[in-house]
């Protein structure tokens, strides 16, 4: 059984690449049982940790997979500098069981996670976007900035986050790897979003940071960080003036604050979701229809998405 390093899945992966990998998933026939929850209470008033078991396996047959990703999300870790997320993929062969590879899961994480909302940016963003902001300058912020710029022509990148030093440590961590990308810092978000083609926020925030009325006409809105019910990172009028796309239904309609909470509360139903990234990728649904509507994609993960990157990486190694 081989080990795959975080170094080794960066050498490997590319945004494009990746993208195209998830397209075909989605159309695919995989097999996805519903991901396993087991919070971990914390200690000394720390938000609660949380345990994720995500298996998922392709169709029978020969060069068929099975994986499954484990992983431990610890909001307090940020008070002791340490990630929020640890993760480990294993990747078995399909018709025997036998295993063929460890893979670092946090870094596969980040890599697949990143490239579902270009993916679905896609689908929703204007085609000419070339102006984004990116809220939050954690770990997923650099691979969402490198990945939309992968399906857009993004010419210029405002990072906003609480702490300004993490934002300029983005800005310096970025340099050559966007090389067309002007990279700015702001601390005037509103400003920001009001000229925004594309919002992608990841964050763990439980109270909304983007307000409806600042997403200028054919805006995407692209949430990522909420992974609970009580998360939030954009408000009601986002949500009720947006057309809104998630990755599952099965996911999103049972852990995105953003939106089960406005559906509980009635402010939007069900129905208000107009499709989510397998109606997409399959051709039910073309996604943006005019280029003054305001698009949200929301994003809580899917293992499907970590099997895809997974089986891309292992047929991508040199043996």
């Amino acid at each position: 059984m081989r080990i795959v390093t975080a170094g080794e899945i960066a050498a490997t992966l590319s945004y494009p690449a990746l993208v195209e990998a998830l397209a075909d998933a989605f159309r695919a026939d995989f097999t996805v049982p519903l991901r396993h929850h087991h919070p971990i209470p914390q200690a000394g008033g720390e938000p609660e940790a949380m345990l994720l078991l995500m298996p998922a396996w392709t169709p029978p047959g020969e060069g068929s997979y099975v994986g499954t990703k484990i992983v431990s999300v610890y909001p307090g870790n940020g008070t002791r500098s340490l990630p929020a997320i640890y993760g480990s993929y294993l990747l078995s062969n399909g018709q025997t069981g036998a295993p063929l590879a460890i893979l670092d899961g946090t870094t596969l994480t980040v890599w697949r996670t990143a490239c579902a909302s270009a993916l679905a940016s896609r689908f929703l963003s204007r085609k000419d976007a070339s102006h984004m902001v990116m809220v939050g300058a954690g770990a997923l912020a650099p691979h969402l900035i490198q990945a939309h710029a992968a399906v857009r022509p993004i010419r210029q990148a405002a990072i906003w986050n609480r702490s300004r030093d993490k934002a300029h440590a983005l800005v310096e961590g970025l340099q050559g790897l966007v090389p067309n990308v002007r990279l700015t810092v702001t601390t005037d978000l509103q400003a920001a979003v009001e000229e925004a083609d594309i919002v992608s926020c990841a964050t763990i925030s439980a109270k909304p940071l983007i307000h409806g009325g600042w997403l200028k006409d054919g805006a995407h809105l692209d949430l990522v960080g909420g992974y609970t019910p009580a998360m939030r990172e954009a408000d009601d009028a986002a949500v009720t003036r947006a057309s809104l796309f998630i990755d599952t239904r099965t996911g999103a309609l049972k852990e995105a604050g953003d939106i089960v909470d406005p559906i509980r509360r009635g402010v939007v139903t069900e129905a208000a979701v107009k499709a989510d990234l397998f109606e997409l990728c399959r051709g039910r649904h073309a996604g943006r229809t005019s280029e003054q509507e305001v698009t949200l994609f929301k994003s809580v993960g899917t293992a499907l998405e970590d099997l895809a990157a997974a089986m891309l990486v292992w047929r991508s190694l040199p043996v």
